[in-house]
Parts: C-alpha cells; sequence; structure tokens
C-alpha cells in the first residue's frame, strides 16, 4: 500500500460527509486506488452502493479492488437485470446483412435516392436507419428525431442532411417500434436498445452511492439515468474533462458544471516532470481545471524514438499508413483493437476502385474511386480522406489487404500502431506520435515579415493530443504534434532544450477541418 497523497487523502475525508462529489483526476494519476479508498470508507460506514464502468474490463477489475460492499458493473447489466433479459431470445438472433433489414421494413432491395448531387442505395438507407435508431438509443431524448440521423460524408451541408432526415425517419420509428417486441421483429436487438428501454422507465437504482468513472465521455442516456439518482444517493463522479474525446459520438462531459464538491488528483505515477509539463501546455489550451506533477522518482524524456513501442494515430487512415511503413521496415507489427476496421476500410477502397457500391459508412455516398478522390483533394471536409488516396494509388487496396493479413498480436509485435482514440486508458514505455496529427490552418492574416500567422487550436484536436502524449512512461516523441513547438498557444516551452523530436511534421496543413475521430 502507497501512502495517499494529500488529494487523495482529501477526496478520502469528503466522500464520509454525504456529498455530491466531482473529482478530476489527470492522466497516472491513481483514479482507482483512490476510488477504492472511498469503497473502504463507506465500508466502515455501513454504506453500501455501486461502480459504474464504462466496458466490462474495466469493471472487473475494479471488482478486484473494492471491497464486496461495492457491486462493480455497467449501466448496460444494470439495464439488462431490469429489461434485457426479457429480449434475451432476439438478441440471439443469426446476424444479417443490413439491407435484408432494411427491406423487412420496406426498403426496396432496387431503391435508389438522390442526395444533392450523390445517390443513396437501398444498402446505404438501410444502414442509415439503423445507426439513426442506436444514436436515439445513446441519447437522452423521449422520440427519434432528425438530429439523431448521422451526417454522411459527401452530404454535410444541413439542406441535404434535413433531406436525407425526412427520409430515413418514417423507416427509424419503424424499427424502434419492431424492437418493443419481446418475441419476435425483423431487427436484430442489440444492447443499447435495452438500455435505452430501461433509461425511459425513469429507473431508481437502489444505492446509497453511485461512483461513475470516466465521466468525461458518458453518453447522455446514462447521464439521464445517472443524475436521476441525486435525491437518494450520494453521486460521485470521476475522469478527466481534458480526455472527453468520444463527443463526435454523442458523448457528452457530466463533469463540467455538475452541481457537486469538486476535487482533483494531478500527481501522476505514469511519468516524470518532463512530460508532465508538455501534458501541461495542452491542458492549458483546452482550459482543464488540473495541471499535472509528474512523479519525481520516474524520469521521462521528450525526443526522438527511431523504434518505439507504439505509434498513435488520430484516425484509422493514419493508422493504415503507419502499419506499411513499419511493415515495410521489416517490424512485427500489431494494431490495438484488430484490423477489422482497416480491412473494411482497406475493402470499401477495393469496391469503389472496381466501380462497386460500398455500404462503408465513411465512403457509402461515393460511387467511384475517382469521386472519392476528387473529394478527398479538394472538399476541406474530406482532406482527412487524403491519405488513404495516395496510399491506396501508391500501393493498391490488394497490396494493403495483404499487408493487414500480416499483423502480428500484440504479445509478439515489436510496435503497436494505436489510433489515439483507442490507447485511451493504456500506457506503453515508448511512443511515438504520427505524422497524421497536423496542425490548424494558417489565418489570412501575416506577421510583420509576412509569415502567415496560425489558426488556433480545435480543442478536441488539443483534447486528443494531450491523450496521446500522456500514454508514455518512459520515452515520448512528439512527432507529428511538434508543430505546437511554434504555435503561440505553446508557450510556454518546456524546461531547457526543447527538442523539436520524431518526423518533420511541424508545418500545418490547409483544410484539416474534419472533428477528431477515428474514421
Amino acid at each position: 500500500m502507497h501512502i495517499p497523497t494529500p488529494e487523495q487523502s482529501a477526496a478520502a475525508a469528503a466522500f464520509p460527509t454525504g456529498s455530491h462529489l466531482v473529482i478530476q483526476a489527470g492522466a497516472g494519476t491513481g483514479k482507482t486506488t483512490t476510488l477504492a479508498m472511498l469503497a473502504r470508507t463507506a465500508r466502515r460506514q455501513g454504506r453500501s452502493g455501486r461502480y459504474i464502468a464504462f466496458n466490462r474490463a474495466v469493471a472487473r477489475h475494479a471488482a478486484r479492488t473494492f471491497p464486496a460492499e461495492v457491486s462493480c458493473g455497467t449501466a448496460h447489466a444494470l439495464a439488462y437485470t431490469a429489461v434485457g433479459r426479457r429480449y434475451q431470445a432476439r438478441m440471439n438472433a443469426p446476424r444479417q446483412a443490413g439491407w435484408r433489414t432494411g427491406a423487412a421494413l420496406g426498403i426496396d432491395e432496387d431503391m435508389t435516392v438522390r442526395i444533392g448531387a450523390r445517390k443513396m442505395t437501398n444498402k446505404a438507407l438501410s444502414y442509415t436507419v439503423l445507426r439513426t435508431v442506436t444514436r436515439f438509443c445513446q441519447s437522452a431524448d423521449s422520440k427519434i428525431a432528425p438530429h439523431h440521423v448521422p451526417p454522411l460524408r459527401g452530404a454535410e451541408s444541413a439542406p441535404l442532411h434535413a433531406q436525407l432526415a425526412d427520409l430515413v425517419l418514417t423507416y427509424a420509428r419503424r424499427a424502434w417500434a419492431d424492437l418493443q417486441h419481446p418475441d419476435r421483429g425483423v431487427v436484430r436487438f442489440e444492447h443499447d436498445h435495452y438500455l435505452k428501454m430501461w433509461a425511459l422507465r425513469a429507473p431508481v437504482i437502489p444505492a446509497d452511492f453511485l461512483l461513475l468513472d470516466e465521466a468525461q465521455d458518458t453518453n447522455p442516456v446514462v447521464e439521464q439515468v445517472f443524475t436521476a439518482q441525486r435525491d437518494h444517493a450520494q453521486l460521485v463522479l470521476v475522469g478527466d474533462s481534458a480526455q472527453a474525446i468520444y463527443g463526435w459520438r454523442g458523448a457528452r462531459d457530466v463533469m463540467t458544471g455538475f452541481d457537486g464538491r469538486q476535487l482533483s488528483l494531478s500527481r501522476s505515477f505514469r511519468f516524470g516532470p518532463a512530460l508532465a509539463a508538455e501534458a501541461n501546455r495542452w491542458l492549458t489550451i483546452v482550459g482543464a481545471p488540473i495541471r499535472l506533477t509528474g512523479s519525481p522518482l520516474l524520469e521521462t524524456e521528450l525526443r526522438t524514438v527511431h523504434a518505439p513501442e507504439a505509434i498513435l494515430c488520430r484516425t484509422n487512415v493514419g493508422a493504415m499508413v503507419e502499419v506499411i511503413r513499419q511493415l515495410e521496415a521489416g517490424r512485427r507489427v500489431a494494431l490495438a483493437g484488430g484490423g477489422e476496421a482497416l480491412s473494411a476500410l482497406a475493402r470499401a477502397a477495393y469496391d469503389l476502385e472496381a466501380g462497386r457500391r460500398t455500404v462503408h459508412p465513411e465512403l457509402m455516398l461515393f460511387e467511384t474511386w475517382a469521386d472519392l478522390r476528387e473529394y478527398a483533394e479538394f472538399d476541406p471536409a474530406g482532406r482527412d480522406l487524403l491519405p488513404l488516396t495516395e496510399l491506396v494509388d501508391e500501393h493498391g487496396t490488394e497490396a494493403l489487404l495483404h499487408a493487414l493479413d500480416r499483423l502480428s498480436s500484440e504479445g509478439s509485435a515489436e510496435v503497436t500502431v494505436s489510433t489515439a482514440h483507442r490507447a485511451k486508458g493504456r500506457e506503453w514505455a515508448s511512443v511515438r506520435i504520427a505524422d497524421d496529427f497536423t496542425g490548424p490552418d494558417d489565418l489570412d492574416e501575416s506577421d510583420g515579415e509576412g509569415t502567415p500567422l496560425p489558426g488556433p487550436i480545435d480543442l478536441d484536436e488539443a483534447r486528443l493530443a494531450y491523450v496521446a502524449v500522456t500514454r508514455a512512461r518512459s520515452l515520448l516523441d512528439i512527432g507529428g504534434l511538434s508543430w505546437i513547438n511554434s504555435h503561440p498557444s505553446g508557450d510556454p516551452p518546456l524546461p531547457g532544450p526543447h527538442p523539436t523530436a520524431g518526423s518533420p511534421q511541424n508545418g500545418r496543413r490547409k483544410g484539416q477541418s474534419t472533428p477528431a475521430k477515428e474514421g
């Protein structure tokens, strides 16, 4: 048992008062250890509670740490006990292609609809209908509405989205009605469906206190249920507002603005002072409520790393580029989370090259490879797909698929490639930031010497950068984030010589305006 820090002791002292708490826990600051301290305090008080985790793996880990008086699980587990078990027969139904489900909902197999300049097939429409239902289930809304319809590549404008919503909503509402039957239906029943049904019942969770982990990335449906318990249970929200990186898929930082006592954990046990200083640059940019202190017992260097344990990318496309590079360099490569997402993207590119439409959500509105290439080159919303088109044009999709088949397991790999999103919650001894983390656009204004002034840093991008740089324990190569060294918001610099680490990706690329997401 380590000696608690003053901040951990302060949290343990505040918890027995019964006040609602918000604990801002920076990267590597002993969040789980602190929660276990609170749980042991509750046991001495004779109180029982629940710990609600983001996923089952985290919940299982917590269960090994917390006393028996604290039940550890997910919001889905609570919803399954109350509602989901009635739908078990439907959840075991065989999977089928989305277009078959769409056909059962009334979408004709030969249907083609024009959305602006693009055509939407029955397969793309069926996918969009099912995705709309999922987005509704993750929301706090009581009815399916136009804003639940996902924006599609190539049809991002408000008029085109309104046209899409008019088409999709009828079928989406039909799908939701189909899901209400426990024993029959055409839509495959998923876990998010019973979670939403449970939330719509305004459930009461029996507990003296509730600990919500990763509260900065909470789906609105879970937030709705959790905050509704505050009249009978003590609520403790734990997380890191600066790591709120899933807003693009509907998650919300419920810690900011929550009415409760504000506490913090800022002493990192993962890395040393130099990396804490680098992390604090990004925390300053996003206006985070905490700044980190590195462990004086650990030494973390910021410098060029030629053979890192992990390479962190901004997007799936960037990860594909890095996988190819590392394989060509003769290294054994693993991909965090597996290669399914990249393989699906490569197969979608293969179909477009062959003149076939694809149902991949990123590419399904494009009819040909040339259509996609034009979008990537000339539309700012598609500029993050440019590395994919360049990679395919250089290597061909068959070579990409063959490369992905050569991936190793993480246990046997020399390097793990990951998106920053998938790297969240993980750490490696040495990390390099990939070069698809490009800086903001230059402004149209110039300084006195005619040099264009850098534009403001997108806060979503800065949060993702903070997550990425705090995954390292011993060595960090900031690589594609080294543009921060010459950006006005990057001040103050690190103490001592500040290296321009890694790849020479210090410039900014015009058109980098899409949200920080994996796709």
